[in-house]
């Protein structure tokens, strides 16, 4: 084992995962560039390369094992992978308890937020929005030591991207898992051809594909060809799985069931001291859905607005215009004045709709229940829940004022219940100064 693991590290370079590269891709290919003469490069952290060559590890070792359905086999061979994973790959140890590496956040002082987060459903991390894809990924590959069948499931729906080849490529693995349960005696129906069309086609190119057969009970052999004089590369089902039907077609359901993993956006609360900077919105690339050079491009064209804002243009024009600068933008930043001075903040999709928001400060609030209006900077009331950020002009930040109602605030003045702040304790006592 140690041996192995001595192989792995040094032929697994797994720099990045991403389509088209499956765990089991050959990378032995050496770079032949010379080290300058030069100052040394700064080592970049081992952490991702590391963390995900122990899971790629973990994952080819734990699905080469097939004994390890008996009594006490699954957890030897769990204790002995991750031991050896250590040993190999020290970095890993910290996955568990600090999820993936995650990337460093860039230095926003001047912004009114350091950039869009995303919270991981795997690791629970708050992850940035660049880290949010690779930080998902090292987290499923993570998976494998635990359960590879659920983690190569992951990696079928989450890591291609084409969901039509997603569905026929689940559609025909179900139908070999359908032909084997529905005729346990027939051989030809435990054996797959890896250079048979269909595979090729339908199954082969898809990331974690492999990992699922093998991780269900398929070993890789190279086998006899009637009428050939050379063998062949086959999937043969091991005689130890045929006699776990219903386990089969429960893998079976769950691969057809699934959904890509995905990341929930942060919200990232925050709770301000009132302040006269509350309108002022500075905010970083990550809100726009735009290049750095657009936005660039943008600011510099700035003047042919102001020239435009001075025309005569009809509701038409004006209106073509807004829906234009509109979709310039994937997320928003809110802002709630309350009556007391206290400014809640978050993180919204531009798409989402104003109930979300309402659910969002319903959500901080001690009692939940008391009623309350918002609304926006022009004193627009927000009645229509189902309406988008964008339609009712919150994009791409916002400051809205919150009211409660006066008559079930009489109601508490009246039963001697203070209501000085409405917000939640542990949101106060971590409230900010806003500069």
């Amino acid at each position: 084992m140690k041996k192995f693991f001595g192989d792995l590290k040094r032929d697994l370079k797994f720099k990045n995962v991403g389509p088209g590269h499956a765990l089991t891709e050959d990378s032995r290919t050496k770079s032949t560039e010379t080290k300058s003469k030069g100052p040394e490069k700064p080592r970049r952290p081992p952490a991702e390369e590391s963390q995900m060559a122990a899971a790629a590890a973990l994952s080819r070792l734990e699905v080469s094992q097939h004994k390890w359905r008996g009594t006490s086999g699954p957890s030897r061979l769990r204790s002995e992978v991750k031991k050896a994973a250590e040993a190999s790959f020290p970095e890993a140890q910290t996955l568990n308890s600090q999820g993936p590496s995650s990337a460093v956040k860039e230095d926003c002082t001047s912004f009114s937020v350091t950039g869009v987060y995303f919270i991981c459903p795997l690791t629970n991390a708050s992850i940035s929005k660049s880290a949010r894809e690779s930080h998902i990924k090292e987290a499923i590959l993570m998976k494998f030591a635990d359960n590879p069948i659920r983690a190569s499931i992951m990696m079928i729906h989450t890591f291609n991207k084409d969901k039509e080849k997603i569905k026929i490529a689940c559609e025909t693995l179900g139908k070999y898992i359908d032909n084997i349960c529905n005729n346990p005696s027939e051989e030809k129906y435990r054996k797959i051809k890896l250079q048979n069309k269909i595979f090729q086609e339908r199954i082969s190119e898809l990331e974690g594909t492999h990992e699922f057969l093998q991780s269900i009970g398929f070993e890789r052999k190279m086998l006899p060809v009637s009428g050939q004089e050379n063998e062949e590369d086959f999937y043969v089902l091991n005689e130890e799985f045929l006699t776990t039907f219903e386990e089969l077609r429960q893998y079976k359901d769950e691969l057809l069931s699934a959904e890509p993993v995905r990341a929930q956006l942060d919200r990232r609360i925050k709770v301000f001291r009132p302040s006269p900077q509350a309108a002022k919105f500075e905010l970083p690339s990550d809100f726009y859905n735009l290049t750095a050079e657009e936005i660039k491009r943008e600011q510099q064209t700035r003047s042919e607005a102001v020239e435009r804002a001075t025309m005569l243009r009809t509701k038409a024009m004006r209106e073509r215009d807004e829906q234009r600068e509109l979709k310039k933008y994937n997320y928003t930043l809110l802002r709630i004045r309350f009556p007391d001075g206290y400014i809640l903040q978050g993180t919204f999709y531009a798409r989402e709709r104003v109930l979300a928001l309402r659910e969002f400060v319903h959500g901080v609030l001690e009692n939940d229940w008391i009623p309350f209006e918002l609304v926006g900077p022009g004193g627009q009331k927000l009645k229509d829940e189902s309406a988008t950020f964008i339609e009712v002009g919150l994009v791409p930040a916002a400051l809205l004022t919150l009211t409660w109602d006066a008559e079930v605030l009489s109601d508490l003045e009246a039963a001697g219940q203070s209501h000085t702040s409405m917000l939640k304790q542990e949101l106060l006592s971590n409230v900010q100064t806003l500069v």
